[in-house]
């Protein structure tokens, strides 16, 4: 196990946590918010020192690690990255207790928006805008986990290799440098492009920056109690539907979007998401007389990016609807969580090409994936299996536990399902109101635990257990 390589790598993420805190506290001293900016310069400083320490045990260490170790070093840049984030909560005048602030922390950096917090409004814009950045910061490092680590070709349980990853992007390792450049500039150039949807759209500045940031994540902090107090109008509506989808397509159809051949042949994927929106809110807006069009193409929208914000509260009678979309997920390149639609219609391609068989035997099956070239295999047939058992087998821990805390069976296995798809508790899915500070501390712990286990996924952490402690 190369630990000291880890710790160079870890080292790497947790610089830009200073750098985050540099920006508060020049936002603070520029707008004379001096009640936390303690707590930042502390944030900034103890950035600097842990940073420094695990570059200079892991700088001359061999830096080619291979998936197991770097699954580690995910988890590892998850929990410190998470407590430097913990820090401005727990410092702040607002004493929030340190398991709550930790709570907080992680469910901003994986994108999962539970909060502990009651009235938002009561919380200085500096500690506002700290919540909606770990969010961005937690998808530009998700992003670079699934496009570098989350390709590996021997352990492709994300599926990366049946779709579109750009030119040479997951073989030219060597490259490394320009690949998390082209990461961060793409991601930067998809944040800009909704921050301006929202500026045209007369959001106000603050409002639209922290949305901006929450929408590019798929997370689910707002600056505001309800998104009503956000988006009041039909224009603002339609730009925010225009940028909730593009987290959950592929993080490279933006570098294709002008080449014509990439963007039909390679982003199939995208085109079928786009047509199961229609599909899916077509079907509730000749059932549901309640909901405008608007109000339709959102909650569909928020619900397969695993964002879960939402304009309206719908009845308990289709809140399941939207929870059995967060399941799908979108593109297997983006932020979203869930199951994935791609590994569903693997699941059910398969499925049904056995059931012919068995009426036909002779006939031969199409196993083209998405009418491309790309075909099903042995491999993405298993991994597609064992992700599906692994997520309900989460479900099922989690919603045990959770009964134990004074919570429903309901809302236990609701909320069970929202945190593996790292999807907000709101209005959209029918959950009664969840004081999640209240909770118990195992309560909390569990839910931290299976909000990574949502982003990296259970069969992650079963590989590691294989290879580690299992082995002969």
């Amino acid at each position: 196990m190369k630990f000291r390589a880890i710790l160079y790598f870890t080292s790497l993420f947790i610089f830009p946590i200073g750098i985050l805190a540099f920006i508060n506290i020049l936002y603070s001293s520029y707008f004379d918010f001096f009640l936390n900016i303690n707590s930042y310069v502390i944030t900034l400083f103890l950035s600097i020192i842990i940073g420094l320490f695990l570059f200079q045990i892991g700088k001359k260490s061999e830096k080619k690690i291979n998936f197991f170790e770097q699954i580690l070093l995910i988890i590892l840049t998850y929990i410190i990255v998470s407590f430097l984030i913990s820090l401005p909560y727990y410092l702040s005048i607002y004493q929030l207790p340190l398991i709550n602030s930790i709570f907080e922390s992680f469910s901003g950096v994986t994108l999962t928006g539970f909060t502990t917090l009651d009235n938002i409004k009561q919380f200085d814009p500096t500690l506002l805008l700290w919540r909606s950045s770990s969010q961005w910061i937690g998808g530009l490092y998700f992003f670079i986990f699934l496009i570098i680590i989350f390709s590996n070709k021997q352990l492709d349980f994300k599926l990366s290799n049946l779709t579109f990853l750009s030119d040479n992007i997951s073989k030219n390792q060597s490259n490394l440098k320009n690949i998390i450049l082209k990461i961060f500039f793409t991601y930067v150039l998809i944040t800009s492009i909704i921050f301006i949807f929202f500026i045209i759209s007369d959001i106000r500045l603050f409002d639209a920056l922290n949305l901006t940031m929450s929408v590019a994540s798929t997370g689910g902090f707002l600056s505001t109690n309800s998104l009503n107090q956000i988006i009041k109008n039909n224009t603002q509506e339609l730009f925010l539907i225009f940028s909730m989808m593009i987290p959950f397509l592929n993080f490279f159809l933006f570098l294709n979007i002008f080449n014509k051949n990439k963007l039909f042949s390679k982003h199939k994927e995208d085109i079928y998401l786009l047509f199961l929106i229609l599909v899916f809110s077509l079907i509730l807006l000749f059932t549901i007389d309640s909901l405008t069009i608007y109000e339709i193409l959102i909650s569909v929208i928020s619900s397969i990016s695993n964002s879960g914000l939402t304009t309206t509260e719908v009845s308990k009678n289709i809140s399941l609807y939207f929870l059995f979309l967060t399941l799908i997920g979108g593109s297997i390149v983006s932020l979203t969580s869930g199951i994935k639609f791609l590994r569903l219609y693997i699941l059910l391609k398969t499925t049904s090409s056995e059931i012919l068989k068995l009426v036909r035997p002779n006939i031969i099956a199409n196993k083209n994936i998405l009418n491309s070239e790309k075909k099903i295999n042995h491999i993405n047939i298993n991994t597609s299996f064992l992700i599906f058992i692994s997520f309900f087998l989460s479900l099922f821990i989690l919603s045990g536990i959770l009964v134990f805390d004074n919570i429903n069976f309901e809302n236990s296995f609701k909320l069970s399902i929202l945190t593996l798809t790292n999807t907000v508790n709101s209005d959209l899915f029918g959950i009664e109101k969840i004081n999640f500070s209240n909770l118990l501390t195992s309560s909390k712990l569990s839910l931290i635990f299976f909000m990574i286990v949502g982003k990296i996924e259970l069969l992650s952490i079963l590989l590691i257990l294989k290879k580690y402690l299992f082995r002969n």
